[in-house]
């Protein structure tokens, strides 16, 4: 019987209730459509690689090694020496090694020198492997592929010419020895989007004219004397391993970081995304903040609805008082209204953000390598709506009882 009651005074009162229930299921949707970015933004944090079992370089701060090899932020306190990396690579619970080399870049983008490997071994999002979406990944000594940002940045094509700067925000350029794009990787919402990726041998052979950062005087040592010599690095930024089985990695690593010949530093990737993220993760609590805000709000409005349809219904209220209705009633009926319409405005806010995630989820993933996963409802998000749904019914408890106060006499008055 309240239930009708309820469900025809909603009736009676259409527009302002439709108003008040989309109001809820935008904030609704816009709370759920944060923590569902939150968490897809976190997933592909901690997917920014993957498959690794051990990143080595230079000893320094586990957080510092992961941006500076990984996120390509920062530089490398020291170098390891070649030897050392031959020794590590020899070692029987090393399945694979790939080495890094950082230090130049291209019109503030950085240039990673590394070897073929790095394309077979690195993964990201749950083992996915680089593809290329234009020509070949690097075979001549200066050949490049570039991530999809630096071809979108700087709108190159295959076999346009790369002029690659000694160092960071450099204004001095290895003008002598050009590089060429020979492919161009497809989006991957990783630091391999923005970087320029040579051979090891590459970042020997612009150096070959150079000692301590300035080019020496003199006439430029040939591209075809170049190509002769014995271009083995001398040094390395980092390594990046995987073990032969994930029982040995923590052994490996403790024996990298005893390591007597320099000092070294092995970290497990996944541990130095989760430390780092705690550092930056802050910005999630006030995104969720802002979004609770925004569903207080709505709730807060929709008491205000009820407050001010109070006036009208008075006579309302008194006649069902008149009929018998006992002032219990008229808070009950009055909560319950509030209740539909959280719910409702719940619902409908769910529905809203899966629309929305149906959109946006391949725009995202394409512009900025961010997955939002449409899966099903989780407890999480089935507590935010029972939630939403109790904090309606609170909110509306203060007209409600002001209804219930209301006398049969006050009611019937007729105001001048």
């Amino acid at each position: 019987m309240i239930m009708r009651l309820a469900l025809a005074s909603l009736l009676a009162r259409a527009l302002t209730v439709a108003m008040t229930i989309l109001a809820i299921a935008l904030s609704v949707a816009l709370f759920l459509g944060v923590e569902k970015v939150r968490t897809g933004a976190k997933a592909s944090f901690a997917d920014t690689i993957s498959g690794t079992d051990l990143i080595v370089g230079a000893r320094s701060g586990s957080v510092q090694l992961l941006l500076y090899s990984v996120f390509r932020i920062g530089n490398a306190t020291n170098n390891v020496t070649w030897e050392s990396y031959q020794d590590i690579a020899a070692r029987p619970d090393v399945d694979w090694i790939v080495p890094i080399s950082l230090g130049d870049s291209h019109r503030q983008f950085r240039v990673m020198g590394t070897t073929r490997a790095f394309f077979e071994h690195y993964k990201y999002r749950q083992g996915r492997s680089l593809d290329v979406s234009a020509g070949d990944i690097p075979d001549d000594l200066f050949d490049a592929a570039i991530g999809a940002d630096v071809a979108a940045t700087l709108s190159y094509e295959i076999d346009d010419p790369i002029i690659v700067a000694h160092g960071l925000a450099s204004f001095t350029e290895h003008k002598d020895q050009p590089f060429r794009v020979s492919g161009i990787l497809e989006k991957t919402g990783t630091p391999v989007d923005r970087t320029v990726i040579v051979s090891l041998e590459a970042i020997e052979a612009i150096h070959v004219d150079w000692q301590g950062g300035a080019q020496k005087p003199g006439q430029p040592t040939p591209v075809e004397a170049i190509r002769a010599m014995d271009l083995t690095p001398r040094a390395i930024t980092a390594a990046l391993i995987g073990v032969e089985s994930p029982l040995q990695t923590f052994a490996l690593q403790r024996a990298i970081n005893e390591y007597p010949q320099e000092p070294l530093l092995a970290i497990l990737p996944g541990v130095a995304l989760q430390e780092l993220w705690g550092i930056v993760g802050i910005a999630e609590t006030a995104l969720l903040a802002v979004s609770a805000m925004v569903v207080i709000t709505a709730l807060i409005g929709m008491m205000a609805t009820i407050f001010s349809s109070l006036s009208e219904r008075r006579r309302e209220m008194a006649i069902f008082r008149a009929m018998g209705a006992r002032p219990v009633t008229i808070l009950a009926l009055l909560v319950l209204e509030a209740m539909v319409m959280a719910a409702v405005g719940a619902l409908l806010g769910l529905a809203l953000l899966y629309i929305g995630l149906m959109v946006a989820q391949p725009l995202a993933d394409s512009a900025f390598g961010l997955w939002l996963p449409i899966e099903a409802p989780t407890l999480r998000e089935f507590q935010v709506l029972i939630t939403v749904v109790f904090a309606g019914a609170i909110v509306s408890l203060v007209p409600a009882l002001r209804a219930y106060r209301m006398s049969v006499a006050d009611g019937m008055m007729v105001r001048t």
